[in-house]
């Protein structure tokens, strides 16, 4: 009895240890991010996948559009019940993390392999010596032109300024007023406007490595008359008619816009990582193009804009920041997962990660075609601070004024620099 008792004692003890282990090696993390059907359905896909591969891990998707996900991100980050693993912009990484301790250091783990990112790109992700985050992909601003329009208009795809300015008249008189060479999405027009400049100053808005304007009130004031410009001359539309035509929403994204599925917003300014979302929308037979990045005479810059298009980064406050990691270098550096996700978030900044995508001719002729323009050309960086979240509300704001004819130019002109400068010093204490 003795001996029976002691094995059943023995025996109950290991279990309780077994069990015991098996709890310990549960782990389940939390993962943000934000997008459109697609990338939701396949990062789910490449979720179960990893935890196929890791019995004992759950990975909980948390995701979402755009809109919001800062606002719903930066309570968390306040409350310090953050996702143990995060998609961010690139600006935000200054916003949350201003000294470089606001997520864990990646470089603390053996788990991410830094030596697969395309050109030491990791290093986008560093603040103040650690690294906050590394980057999921690239991408620049491109001219995306649904070409049907184009030629139904009789034209060829614009190859400069004046060629793009000159077209608004006759989109009008050929095709009818509903009808522009782009969509006016008013952040896409700022920025196109901005462009232009960026080429004719040889300098961005805001300095890239100090927290101030660049721009005179003169050059402040004319990136306003070029905005004001092309809706003059018919190359957007007013936001007057596109709030109306997009549900009363000033921000309501191209691809969801009448104008845009229907071919009278005849092109985009836009990343080239959006153009999934964009052309999922428009007919089939619809051609569309990606036109030569429009240029003036004598340029500076080439005005093209172009950043890390999202990143990923892990909770310092995460109680399983190896796993954490583990499962941020298998999404973005394992041929698996590659082949899983495809281009949902734009151009791999990976190498064995961009190659697996070639080899299964992932990227559409379209995609590839804006890839080696962008490859070709010397990207113009616009500063994190410009891409704050606080600053992208303010310059919104004041253009907004600007469409609505609610401040004058040189109004416009002194709030672009004298009150950015003072909204600058806020963000930086």
């Amino acid at each position: 009895m003795k001996i029976t008792l002691k094995k059943i004692t023995m025996a109950t003890l290991c279990m309780g240890l077994l069990a015991q282990g098996a709890l310990a090696a549960d782990v389940t993390l939390r993962f943000s991010w934000w997008g459109a059907s697609d990338r939701h359905e396949a990062t789910n896909k490449a979720i179960k996948a990893f935890e196929a591969k890791n019995p004992g891990v759950t990975i909980k998707g948390e995701y979402m559009g755009y809109d919001g996900y800062v606002d719903k991100l930066s309570t968390q980050m306040v409350g310090g019940v953050e996702p143990d693993i995060m998609q961010l912009d690139w600006a935000w990484i200054s916003q949350f993390s201003k000294d470089g301790n606001g997520f864990y250091d990646l470089k603390q783990s053996k788990a991410l392999q830094l030596d697969d990112f395309v050109s030491q790109s990791w290093k986008t992700g560093v603040v103040n010596g650690k690294l906050n985050a590394v980057p999921v992909s690239f991408t620049a601003r491109v001219f995306l032109m649904n070409k049907s329009t184009w030629d139904k208009a009789g034209l060829p795809l614009p190859k400069t300024w004046d060629e793009l300015f000159a077209a608004g008249k006759i989109f009008e008189q050929k095709l009818g007023k509903d009808y522009y060479p782009m969509d006016g999405q008013l952040n896409d027009t700022l920025l196109m406007a901005q462009s232009y400049m960026w080429q004719k100053t040889g300098k961005p808005w805001i300095y890239p490595n100090q927290p101030k304007v660049a721009y005179t009130e003169a050059e402040a004031m004319e990136w306003v008359k070029v905005f004001k410009k092309m809706i003059a001359d018919h190359v957007v539309p007013p936001q007057q008619y596109r709030v109306s035509a997009g549900g009363g929403h000033p921000e309501t994204p191209t691809e969801q816009m009448a104008d845009w599925v229907t071919g009278k917003f005849a092109g985009d300014f836009t990343w080239d990582s959006t153009f999934k979302p964009r052309l999922s929308t428009p007919a089939k037979t619809t051609v569309f193009d990606v036109a030569n990045y429009l240029t003036m005479p004598g340029a500076k810059n080439s005005g093209m804009i172009g950043r890390p298009s999202m990143m990923l980064a892990v909770s310092k406050n995460s109680k399983n920041t190896e796993m954490a990691v583990k499962f941020v270098n298998w999404m973005l550096n394992s041929p698996e997962a590659a082949d899983i996700l495809g281009t949902v978030r734009g151009v791999p900044m990976s190498t064995p990660y961009r190659e697996e995508l070639f080899k299964q001719n992932k990227f559409t002729p379209i995609e590839t075609k804006a890839m080696k323009q962008i490859e070709a050309t010397k990207i113009d960086t616009p500063s994190p601070v410009a891409e704050n979240s606080r600053m992208q509300s303010w310059v919104r704001e004041v253009f907004e004024k600007v469409a609505l004819d609610k401040v004058s130019d040189q109004e416009a002109a002194k709030m672009l620099v004298e009150e950015t400068n003072a909204l600058m010093r806020r963000i930086a204490r």
